[in-house]
């Protein structure tokens, strides 16, 4: 399997701290691991996963899918606006 990052996702990792990196990185191991580990959305976001997890006292969400044997992480962020932002991002590719 191979992990795939989109462009959103690449633009908010390059504003986290190399700590926070590292915290981010064994997030995503977990859910390569096992991958139903998220909650799958509905209407809209089927097909989208959303991973919960802290950073500091902060909680963020990271966004999956699946695509053909790949995992494509979507974005990553607070949960103020997120799922807002997530729409308009997947209506837009």
């Amino acid at each position: 399997m191979k992990i795939l990052q989109s462009r959103q996702f690449e633009r908010k990792l390059n504003k986290l701290t190399k700590q926070d990196k590292k915290l981010l990185d064994k997030q995503i191991l977990k859910i390569a691991d096992d991958p139903a580990i998220g909650s799958e959305k509905k209407g809209d976001l089927r097909g989208v996963y959303i991973h919960k997890f802290k950073i500091k006292h902060t909680q963020y969400l990271l966004s999956y899918r699946f695509v053909e044997d790949n995992l494509e992480l979507i974005m990553i962020g607070p949960h103020e606006n997120y799922y807002r932002d997530l729409k308009s991002y997947l209506k837009s590719r």
